[in-house]
């Protein structure tokens, strides 16, 4: 058992096998379309009838994050088993998770129940972007590094990875609350595909005119990225299996290695973005050892 216990939550979108063979721990965060709040971990994978009750909501559909007494009930019991705890989230800029969890942590450490063995990271970013520095935490921790070292590897992590997610509409972000600079296309471009990242907040990189010129855009900057050194990678999608194959073979070319991972985006995620979303992001391999 690694001495520094790794925290994610449920936006990583890790697959299961991955996250049980690191021994990661996942916190949800909760989505309603207008049923009442559920765990996005139990989500049943059923993205035709949850877009369809999406659909049917409109302006009621909602997401939430993690709540303070998740986190107090999983930092309690990892710190019974670990010497301290590492918890890499969403970021802050779209979500309340990470000031909930050190809410939890200074609530255990003023009880005396260890809350200053936990180090709460803002990963600036969420789905692959995230995963990835879940991921490089919790390889580091499983090779024996303390906990500084964990620290070091998620900041360098943090540092170097990158994303982009092609959105096939912006009617789902029209919606919601978390348009951040993409603000400023809504209204006057729902019919182009749009480009964006998601560093520290929502941002609009560049527009396509269809989805097939949005893909080969996506293939273009991880080519660039590629170039700078980045050899690890992946591929997310929201409801869109056969295109995220596709797009995982011809960046399997690209880089003559295989994906970290191929996962499906969550209703979290998918709630703001809308089916048919790609998101695909790398970094270099030193910051995954």
């Amino acid at each position: 058992m690694a001495d520094v216990a790794v925290v994610t939550d449920s936006t990583a979108y890790l697959p299961g096998a991955l996250v049980d063979s690191l021994g990661i721990t996942v916190v949800s965060l909760y989505y309603d379309v207008g049923g009442g709040a559920l765990r996005e971990s139990e989500f049943d994978g059923d993205f035709g009838r949850f877009y369809a009750a999406l659909d049917a909501s409109k302006s009621v559909a909602t997401t939430s994050p993690a709540t303070v007494e998740d986190f107090v009930v999983v930092f309690e019991r990892l710190l019974q088993q670990h010497s301290a705890v590492v918890s890499v989230l969403i970021s802050s800029g779209v979500s309340e998770t990470c000031s909930n969890a050190r809410q939890a942590a200074a609530r255990l450490e003023s009880e005396g129940r260890g809350g200053e063995r936990v180090v709460v990271i803002d990963s600036a970013g969420t789905a692959g972007h995230l995963g990835l520095q879940a991921l490089a935490a919790a390889r580091a921790a499983a090779g024996g590094a303390d906990l500084q070292g964990v620290i070091e590897r998620v900041r360098q992590a943090r540092k170097e990875v990158k994303g982009w997610g092609l959105v096939d509409t912006l009617e789902y972000l029209r919606r919601s609350d978390r348009v951040g600079t993409v603000t400023a296309w809504i209204g006057s471009a729902l019919d182009l595909k749009p480009i964006l990242m998601i560093e520290s907040e929502i941002k609009a990189v560049e527009r396509v005119r269809t989805h097939g010129r949005g893909v080969e855009r996506l293939i273009e900057l991880m080519r660039q990225h590629r170039a700078v050194g980045a050899d690890r990678w992946f591929v997310q999608h929201a409801d869109a299996h056969e295109e995220a194959k596709r797009l995982a073979e011809r960046l399997a070319e690209l880089f003559g290695t295989e994906p970290e991972f191929v996962s499906e985006l969550g209703p979290v995620v998918a709630t703001h973005l809308g089916p048919g979303t790609l998101f695909v992001g790398g970094l270099p391999g030193a910051a995954m050892r």
